[in-house]
């Protein structure tokens, strides 16, 4: 196969298959062939990245990704993607290990907010334990002079909540537990615009959608980057 890209997936597995429902639905085809070449990488066994971050002595996800980028490299894509903003923790090392551009979500997903909301200040960042608090997002805001409005404890619960124990665990999307986390960022933690942060909270946005608050949802960020290199 010529002319195709690789996603490392399976972290979680539902959050992947929202990725490749978005990335169909948004790939202008009227037949077989216009659609895109990709191999994907539902790597389900690799150790959870948030445990991982949250406590070194758990198991370490990043030989697992790091034989998936140094094994499909061998084939040749013209890209990788990597559905988890987790795993972008280990973005430099993975990047050094192939000459393969690796497109980095996190990053991606701030030029997106530069370029929906030029006026927003404030963001706030919903996610796993380990991305709110390793910095991933943290520096990419930073760096393009924005404010990172980060959860209270409470509301880092609730949403490892619905990450874990709802949809990892169960596959469902608890729609007013998604919703209310929203809300109260932008009202009571003063986010002007809310990034979600973990591929499960596209997937609760794909499955129970918030037209109420903004959000910048960076699973779909990735999906449209994709199809943006795909197509050159």
């Amino acid at each position: 196969m010529k002319d195709f890209f690789t996603i490392i997936g399976g972290m979680g597995t539902p959050a992947t298959e929202s990725y490749i429902r978005l990335l169909n639905k948004r790939t202008p085809a009227h037949r077989d062939q216009d659609y895109l070449n990709y191999v994907l990488v539902n790597h389900a066994s690799v150790p959870d990245r948030s445990t991982y971050l949250m406590d070194n002595s758990k198991p370490n996800p990043y030989p697992d990704l790091l034989e998936d980028i140094r094994d499909q490299s061998k084939l040749s894509p013209k890209f990788f993607v990597i559905a988890c903003n987790t795993a972008h923790y280990f973005y430099d090392d993975l990047q050094k290990a192939t000459e393969i551009p690796i497109v980095h979500m996190p990053r991606e997903t701030v030029k997106d907010i530069q370029k929906r909301f030029p006026e927003v200040k404030k963001v706030g960042i919903i996610g796993t334990p380990g991305t709110t608090s390793d910095g991933i997002y943290d520096r990419e805001l930073e760096a393009v002079g924005l404010e990172v409005i980060k959860p209270t404890q409470e509301l880092q619960d609730m949403t490892s909540e619905l990450i874990f124990d709802d949809i990892k665990a169960q596959n469902e999307v608890d729609a007013d537990l998604f919703h209310v986390i929203l809300q109260r960022m932008i009202e009571e933690r003063g986010a002007e615009v809310v990034i979600l942060g973990c591929t499960e909270l596209s997937y609760a946005q794909e499955i129970a959608p918030d037209h109420d608050f903004p959000i910048a949802d960076s699973q779909s960020v990735l999906v449209d980057k994709s199809i943006e290199l795909a197509k050159k």
